[in-house]
Formats: C-alpha cells, sequence, structure tokens
C-alpha cells in the first residue's frame, strides 16, 4: 500500500472524529428547559461557533483524504 493512500484513510477517521466531537459541541451547547409552562431556551454561543468551526474542518479533512486516496 502506498503511502498516500495510508494518510488518505488516516485523513479521513481523523475528520470522522473531529466532526463527532463537533456535532457533540454543537449539541452540549444548546439546552432546553420548560418551567412552568415557559420554555426557555439557554445556548452557548462561543460553545456553538466552536462546534461548526470543528465541523467545518472535519468537511475539509474529509475532502482532502477523498483525493489524497483517490491521487
Amino acid at each position: 500500500m502506498k503511502a498516500t493512500k495510508i494518510i488518505g484513510t488516516l485523513l479521513i477517521v481523523l475528520s470522522i472524529y473531529v466532526g463527532y466531537l463537533g456535532a457533540n459541541k454543537v449539541a452540549d451547547s444548546t439546552a432546553e428547559v420548560k418551567f412552568l409552562g415557559i420554555e426557555i431556551d439557554a445556548s452557548n454561543e462561543s460553545g456553538q461557533t466552536q462546534g461548526f468551526i470543528f465541523l467545518g474542518l472535519a468537511a475539509a479533512l474529509f475532502v482532502g483524504g477523498i483525493y489524497t486516496v483517490k491521487k
């Protein structure tokens, strides 16, 4: 197996992990509570921003991994 295919495969696996972290960060940054019939929405804006950055990085890593494997 060529080194480029190994690196590409590692990039794809890394992108899946980073995407998982990003999705969890976005999900953990948003909370909703119902109290006495009133719905309270609390969100952590910086946590959501970090989560979306992780998701963008995961997409870039995935595209790079696919390109490297096919090359």
